[in-house]
Formats: C-alpha cells, structure tokens, sequence
C-alpha cells in the first residue's frame, strides 16, 4: 500500500516523500489508519519490520491537530539508549516539514544532557523518547508532567520486563492521562506482557506480524568449536578482511572485554561497547565506525536491536545468543537493503541445544563450516548439537539433593519388613 492512501497530513508526507519512501509495510499499513482512529493498539512485531514508523507517523499527524500548549502531547518509553537516539532521529526526519519537536531522555550523559532533558520536560516539548530509568530520575525531582499525554507508545515491551524494568514502567504509567490513547509493541507476548497489555490498554486492536526471517542476503554459517578454540579461530576469521565492517556478539561484558583485549594486543583495528563504556564514549565508538576509523566492534547485545548502519560486511557471533529471536536480530545487522553480507557463529558443546532452537526458528540448517586445519580437530557434531535438554542439577538451590539422588537415597535405607521385629514380652 502506498502511503498517501493512508489518509496521512500532507506535511507528513512531505517528510516521507523526502526519505524516498513509497510502500508501506505490513504493520504500517495496518496500524497506522488504527492509530488515526484513536485506537489503543497490541502490536507485536520484530525490530526490522518497520515498527517505528508505523505509530511516529500517526502520532506526528495528530499532534498537528493539538492545540498549541507547554505540555508534553507524546511519551515513548525504550529499553535502551541507542533505541531512543534512534527513534528521536527517525521523528526528526519524519515531522522535518511540521515543526513537531522531540527530545531522547537517556542515562549515562552529562550533567549538561540532564540539564537540557529538565528544560525540555518543564518548558513542554511535542514528543519525549525516553529510557524508565532516566526519566525515573527526573520524576523524582518533582517536575515531570504528564496530566495531559495523549499518546503513551511501549516499544520492546518484553525486553524492557526482561530487563527487570516492570515497577518503573507501571510508576510511570501510574502518572500518566488516564484518557491518553496507548500502544504496546513488542516481539514475543510472554505473559507478563499481556498482564501489562491488559492493565493500561483499553479495547486495543491488536496485530501481530511474523517473525522476519534473515534477509536471503545472509551467508550462514557455525564452527563447531571448543571454549579453548574461539580466540584462534576468531584471529583465522578476521585475517584477510582489513578495511570491512564487522560486529563481533558477545553475550556478557567481561567475554567483549576479553576478547577485544586479545584482538587489539593482534594489532586489529577494533573497539568494545557495552554498557561499561559512558554514553559519550560509546556514541564516539559508533561514530567511528560509521566513519570508518574502526573496522571491528565487539560488543553485547545492546547492538543487536536500536541501531541502523548500512555496509556491515560481517557479523560473528562469538557466543550463542539467550533467545533465539536475538539471532535473527543480530545477523539482521548484515545484508541491509538489498545488499550481501555474511554472518558466522562459534557453537561449542554446551550451546548446541540453542543453536538446534535456532536452526528451528529459522527454519533452516547452517551450514557447518571445517575449523582451519591450525585451529584443531572440532568436538564430534553428535557431542555438540545435542538434542534434549541440559540434565537438572543434582542439588537444589538451598542444598537439598533432587530426583535420582532422593531415590538412590531412599532404597539404600532398610525397609520396614527387612528390619529385626522386636523380640515379644513373655
């Protein structure tokens, strides 16, 4: 469907006209003439399907019927920082033709940055994207107002409960227009989701696009590795490949910390982000690697989803993913707009149920590549893609033994009837 037969402000299609963007996605073309009918709105749909623009849009076109006034008309709330710089740029290129004013509220900035959030909150802006932690902060001091919101948007809903973010969301919406109109997004609808969905939503409409599969760009393909193995093998893959993009994912802060240590002491041009580096710090990083100074980033997740860099030759990813979904996320990096890209992932012995989950949300088997004849034999591919569950721990938490334990524990005690009867009186 073409956006002008989405009933869209012609000042909003200018902005959309200007960015070369002429059919609508599935989600656009189904939420946004919801939306424009007042609509609350479930919407669950993966990064990559172009989520965002389906409510900036709607919402930028109904702020242009909005009285002029100092309060804020929309809140976003975000997971993380580089989702919030991302979607405030998307309204800064969508509303360039309306006047629509928005700010990104964000931690790990400057007390310039917080001074300039406050001004913004208390002077009255159009449209505030902002982290629950950060604008937690700001709430506290006493300024925030949002008796007259009137659009409340929940963006990766699940992620930000997985984050453990659930009692400042509901403090948030606590103070909110009751009367504001609501939408939820997010990518799996666990319970918790829809616990949430259900206490801040009324009658929403609700959509739900399929997962999208990795772009047919992607050149798939795993190592089946030892721990001991990863670093070599990362050397092996990175050699030949001076001047590309590439991300390499690791799953925690110390694995990236690890890793780009061993990788710069090899001379790459390689930096790390994750959530140790201040915001300053990894902005500049990002910067750098748009720019081209930097060639390899390491990184957590904090770059599978929030972030929008065209030429990414490779994605590694150095660890398994948690959540299957995260793969497709990742490697999603790769292969944008139309173009090539390849994507590599380090599977040893205790990550082959993962990967096997993996291979089953995508529908399809990688390829299994042969390790470099330096790096080793790989463990045996039935020892590694295993295809049950990692067995319980033979003890609880608290110490007390499980299962077989309490049975072996049992049988070896005499029975009732192999016991000596007692010896009658008289």
């Amino acid at each position: 469907m073409d956006f002008s037969e989405l009933g869209l402000h012609p000042d909003v299609l200018d902005g959309i006209d200007a960015l070369n963007f002429k059919t609508a996605t599935p989600i656009q073309a189904q939420a946004i003439p919801l939306i424009l009918q007042g609509r609350d709105l479930i919407g669950v749909a993966q990064t990559g399907t172009g989520k965002t623009a389906a409510f900036v849009l709607p919402i930028i076109d109904l702020i242009l019927d909005e009285p002029e006034s100092k309060f804020i008309k929309a809140l976003i709330i975000v997971p993380t920082r580089e989702l919030a710089l991302q979607i405030n740029k998307a309204i800064e290129a969508y509303s360039y033709f309306t006047g629509t004013s928005s700010i990104a509220v964000y931690g790990g900035g400057s007390g310039a940055d917080f001074s300039q959030e406050k001004t913004a909150l208390t002077q009255g802006v159009d449209i505030v994207i902002a982290t629950p932690g950060r604008l937690i902060s700001h709430m506290s001091m006493g300024y925030v107002n949002f008796s007259k919101l009137r659009f409340l948007v929940l963006d990766e809903a699940d992620r930000m409960l997985d984050m453990g973010f659930q009692p400042d969301l509901l403090r948030i919406i606590g103070i909110t227009n009751p009367k504001r109109q609501t939408m939820l997004f997010s990518a799996t609808m666990p319970q918790g989701v829809m616990k949430l969905a259900k206490t801040m939503l009324h009658d929403p409409a609700t959509i739900s696009i399929a997962l999208s599969k990795p772009a047919v760009g992607v050149t798939q393909g795993a190592y089946l590795v030892s721990d001991a193995q990863k670093i070599p093998l990362m050397v092996e893959i990175l050699n030949g490949r001076e001047g590309q993009r590439i991300i390499v994912f690791a799953s925690t802060k110390q694995a990236v910390s690890k890793l780009y240590q061993k990788l710069k002491s090899k001379r790459y041009n390689v930096a790390q982000v994750s959530s140790d580096l201040e915001q300053e710090e990894r902005e500049q990083v990002m910067l750098q690697f748009r720019n081209r100074v930097v060639d390899i980033i390491v990184a957590t997740d904090v770059l599978s989803r929030g972030i929008d860099i065209d030429g990414i030759d490779l994605v590694v990813n150095y660890d398994i993913p948690r959540d299957a979904e995260d793969y497709v996320h990742r490697i999603g990096r790769t292969a944008r707009a139309a173009r090539k890209g390849e994507a590599i992932t380090l599977v040893s012995p205790e990550d082959g149920f993962k990967f096997k989950k993996i291979e089953k949300l995508i529908d399809k088997e990688v390829p299994k590549l042969a390790l470099p004849a330096s790096i080793g034999a790989a463990p045996t591919e039935g020892s590694t893609l295993r295809s049950r569950e990692p067995r319980r721990p033979a003890y609880r938490k608290d110490g007390a033994k499980t299962g077989e334990q309490k049975r072996e524990n049992k049988s070896s005690k005499p029975r009732w009837r192999d016991k000596p009867k007692p010896k009658q009186e008289g």
